[in-house]
């Protein structure tokens, strides 16, 4: 693996038994995860990889755990204690972000083997997977969303048989393309997911790899006017849940449990990112629409971080107090640092929440009860299934199995099933969270296809329009 200043990591390496149709382990394969975080890494015996180092800012690796490096480090205020210990455990095999947590910081803690086999697949004749990587970006590696999407990154790596390198972007759109730049000067052509820190990324980031005769699969955000159609079969598709959809499932739910009444601060993603702009405006909509008792105090873009959640919560505590009677957050990643900004505030029990993303310590929540019944309403998707199946799509094309030029619209431009929760219905989505869960949706997804595993299947595409109201 090619060093550069963003990224440089020992390979994870794994044994190599035989390769064959049947459920067994993949092999031979290795995955790095490369990026510049911040944290000192630090070997651990009971771990099944280590990294050798973060990168260029980081000191040198020791001997035992994992460490946030002083210089770098927050002051260690209630609110952010919980997501440091959750970027810190990251350093770990990144495989099971979804077990059961007790707080975020579990949802890293937990990571191990998750114990189901990985199904081989036969590559179709004229492809060999010794001259292709799989590559997964994420934005970064702080959000259990992400994690998901590695895990999901490492379960088709296992299936095909194909090396796997991670870039955590660190939410920054530069520390995200140089990556990516240095694992494409490698030499091994790239069967890429991307989930973009900024829109405005996707053009640069699909050029490099159709310059190096890769793949890629973009997630989530993209300008609208950019087309893979356009573009060319490199570019295999732009795939997303709609933000819309996702922005007015939690406007209901927030808007209902107060009465139709009450003030609410917002907590957007990443400013120039698709995905947060199309959520919020899906939020603004179904207020302005059907309830107008329901007046937005203020948002405060907080970049899917659980830090910058917690930090903008608290200041928003300082500036509106108990006047604020609910928070939307676009993702729950965000939700997570506020509601513990709220409860060290001494305000959580009065406070009701809503947000996208069901992770497993919002499931916590809402199955205890936390805060009041803090938590009215989310989404479900997960992060391995997007990952999963962007990076599927692009072997199919990098295999010959598709000819993206070929494809329909909607699968050049896919929308993918999106699914409203409360805590009343909440129960039938915990099997995905289950050990394990990652590898059967893959071993469903190569089995059915892209655009037909549940509980995720396509359900149409285009540019998703916003609402005028």
């Amino acid at each position: 693996m090619t060093a550069s200043r963003s990224w440089a990591c020992r390979p994870r390496s794994r044994s190599s038994p035989a390769r064959s149709t049947n459920r067994r382990a993949a092999g031979p394969r290795s995955t790095s995860i490369c990026s510049s975080t911040g944290f000192t890494t630090k070997a651990v015996t009971s771990l099944r990889s280590r990294c050798r180092s973060c990168s260029s800012t980081t000191s040198a690796p020791s001997s035992a755990g994992c460490e946030p490096d002083p210089r770098l480090s927050h002051e260690s205020d209630e609110e952010e204690r919980p997501m440091k210990i959750l970027t810190m455990k990251l350093t770990g095999p990144t495989r099971r972000a979804f077990g059961a947590a007790a707080v975020a910081a579990a949802l890293i803690a937990g990571l191990g083997a998750t114990g189901a086999d990985a199904q081989t697949v036969e590559h179709p004749e004229g492809f060999n997977p010794d001259e292709w990587v799989i590559v997964a970006s994420v934005i970064n590696t702080t959000n259990p969303y992400m994690i998901s999407n590695i895990e999901g990154a490492e379960a088709i790596s296992e299936a095909l048989g194909i090396p796997l390198e991670i870039v955590n972007s660190n939410n920054s759109s530069q520390t995200s393309i140089s990556s990516i730049y240095a694992i494409l000067a490698s030499g091994k052509k790239p069967i890429m997911f991307v989930n973009t820190v900024a829109s405005s990324d996707a053009p640069t980031i699909v050029e490099a790899v159709k310059q190096a005769g890769g793949y890629v699969t973009i997630w989530w955000n993209k300008p609208d006017e950019y087309k893979p159609q356009d573009v060319g079969d490199n570019f295999v598709a732009f795939q997303k849940h709609t933000g819309v959809d996702s922005g007015r499932c939690g406007a209901q739910a927030l808007a209902e449990a107060l009465g139709g009444e009450g003030d609410v601060i917002l907590l957007p993603g990443v400013q120039d990112s698709t995905t947060s702009k199309t959520r919020v405006a899906g939020f603004r909509a179904e207020i302005a629409e059907n309830y107008p008792g329901i007046n937005i105090l203020e948002e405060r873009p907080s970049n899917w971080d659980p830090q910058l959640g917690a930090r903008n919560a608290r200041d928003l505590i300082v500036k509106y107090g108990d006047q604020i009677d609910g928070v939307w957050s676009a993702d729950d990643g965000m939700q997570i640092g506020a509601m513990q900004s709220f409860e060290n505030a001494g305000l959580l029990d009065r406070v009701k929440f809503a947000s996208d993303g069901l992770y497993p310590k919002t499931l916590e929540d809402i199955k205890s009860g936390r805060g009041n019944n803090a938590i009215v309403g989310e989404t479900f998707h997960r992060g391995y299934m997007a990952s999963a199946i962007g990076l599927y799509t692009a072997y199919l094309a990098a295999s010959g199995q598709i000819v993206p030029s070929e494809l329909e619209d909607n699968k050049r431009e896919s929308f993918f099933k999106l699914s409203c929760v409360t805590p009343e219905n909440y129960e039938q989505y915990l099997q995905y969270d289950e050990e394990g869960a990652p590898a059967e949706f893959v071993e469903r997804l190569i089995a059915n296809g892209p655009w037909d595993t549940e509980p995720v299947p396509l359900v149409g595409g285009g540019v998703e329009v916003l609402p005028e109201s």
